[in-house]
């Protein structure tokens, strides 16, 4: 299973943001699918997940702002981030367990700064 994220970069705050996941997995219709993201001297936290049955949750980081997209028809799924704070500033990770096993992207980096 590979995971590779992309879109990550700098925005103002306020600004806006679209994250994208490509995965590479047998039926990825099938998987709970998550974002997490990591600030410097933080912990790895939950952004979003949305399930087989498209329903979204969200962190409470990301409650409001943040939508996490899937089409399974191309195996990706994504996370749109909207009204950027500054302190959204770090790593974003795209996650799935397959059989067990845990599988990260690479991460791409989001700044928020003026």
């Amino acid at each position: 299973v590979q995971l590779v994220e992309s879109g990550g970069g700098l925005v103002q705050p306020g600004g806006s943001l679209r994250l994208s996941c490509g995965v590479s997995v047998m039926i990825f219709s099938a998987y709970r699918m998550c974002w997490y993201r990591q600030a410097p001297g933080n912990q790895r936290e939950l952004v979003a997940t949305v399930g087989a049955d498209d329903i979204p949750n969200y962190g409470d980081s990301g409650k409001g702002r943040f939508t996490i997209p899937r089409e399974n028809g191309k195996h990706i799924v994504d996370l749109q981030m909207n009204a950027l704070k500054p302190e959204d500033t770090a790593i974003y990770f795209c996650y799935v367990n397959s059989a067990g096993l845990q599988y990260w992207g690479q991460g791409t980096q989001v700044t928020v700064s003026s």
